[in-house]
């Protein structure tokens, strides 16, 4: 009962929406990439490097411009380097994505302990967070209020973000592009399209959602860059993308599903139960979820070749 009261809470829901905040925003990078024909596997080291260059970009630049523009900076220029060894060096996205993952968790220690002397966190610096806002008039309104306003700038944006990128996906002649090379790249570049050039876009884009994940992280979620702080949330964004269909309404959704078992993971710390499976809920969530995903994709398909047959007899 002390469980169902924790959940129904205003202060659980409140927490809901701040921990779905950062894999929103990394799983509508994900479908932008995955309707353009492209399966990035690096947003976990995206998210991180965006991360720390965030914290690293206000703390030497002195205010959160700086901190923004160098957390997209470094996003873009992983990404980048990502669809060119994937997309002009042909190398297996696979092994691309899972080189910059690796690389990050590295690179992001080392550059920490440049800057401060520390291999765990950046609480030495004096770095910028993303303010608070409070929404005039909801605000005053009982318990929609208290879940609603006084979260960070960017959980608004993300929520914005969902709206904005299906407006491009599907509203515009570039989200239309990139959804034709998606679906058959081949037949794209018969009429002329630059596969190459569109599926670059896309990563780029990608990169651009992730990154916003990432600093939201170190400068929303908390105000200082904590070694490997993504803690998986770049995987469990990718499996968001694909429980949603790569759409960014079923995104969205399935963001606040998968963040609604990370939430309840920080809950039930309070009730004395064995760490080890506090810790394992959050991917226990994303394992069955694309276990669900997988079945009913496959029933489709098993639908789709049955009526094939029956059109055919």
């Amino acid at each position: 009962m002390n469980l169902l009261n924790l959940i129904l809470s205003t202060d659980f829901v409140y927490m809901w929406i701040r921990v779905a905040t950062p894999i929103i925003f990394a799983s509508l990078g994900a479908v932008i990439c995955t309707k353009a024909g492209v399966v990035n596997l690096g947003l976990e080291g995206i998210m991180l490097i965006s991360a720390l260059a965030g914290v690293l970009g206000s703390a030497f630049g002195g205010n959160l411009v700086w901190g923004v523009a160098a957390g997209m900076l470094a996003a873009v220029a992983v990404s980048a380097v990502f669809a060119y060894f994937h997309l002009v060096l042909k190398a297996n996205n696979v092994l691309c994505g899972t080189a910059v993952n690796t690389m990050a968790s590295g690179l992001t220690v080392f550059v920490l302990q440049l800057a401060t002397g520390e291999k765990g966190n950046s609480s030495s610096l004096k770095s910028f967070a993303f303010p608070n806002l409070d929404i005039p008039v909801i605000k005053d309104i009982p318990v929609i209020g208290s879940v609603l306003s006084g979260h960070n700038s960017l959980t608004y944006v993300a929520l914005v973000m969902v709206a904005v990128i299906w407006f491009f996906l599907y509203k515009t002649p570039t989200g239309l592009r990139m959804r034709a090379v998606g679906e058959n790249p081949d037949a794209a570049s018969s009429v002329g399209q630059n596969v190459v050039r569109i599926q670059f876009l896309a990563i780029v884009l990608c990169g651009l959602m992730t990154g916003l994940g990432g600093m939201y992280l170190s400068m929303g979620y908390l105000n200082m860059f904590v070694r490997d702080m993504t803690a998986g949330r770049g995987f469990i964004s990718l499996a968001a993308c694909s429980m949603g269909q790569a759409t960014p309404v079923g995104a969205l959704l399935s963001s606040m599903i998968f963040a609604f078992f990370d939430g309840l993971s920080n809950i039930l710390q309070v009730l004395k139960i064995p760490s080890e499976f506090i810790q394992m809920l959050p991917y226990l969530a994303t394992i069955a979820g694309l276990t669900v995903y997988s079945i009913q994709k496959s029933a489709a398909a098993s639908r789709k070749i049955k009526k094939l047959k029956e059109v055919q007899g």
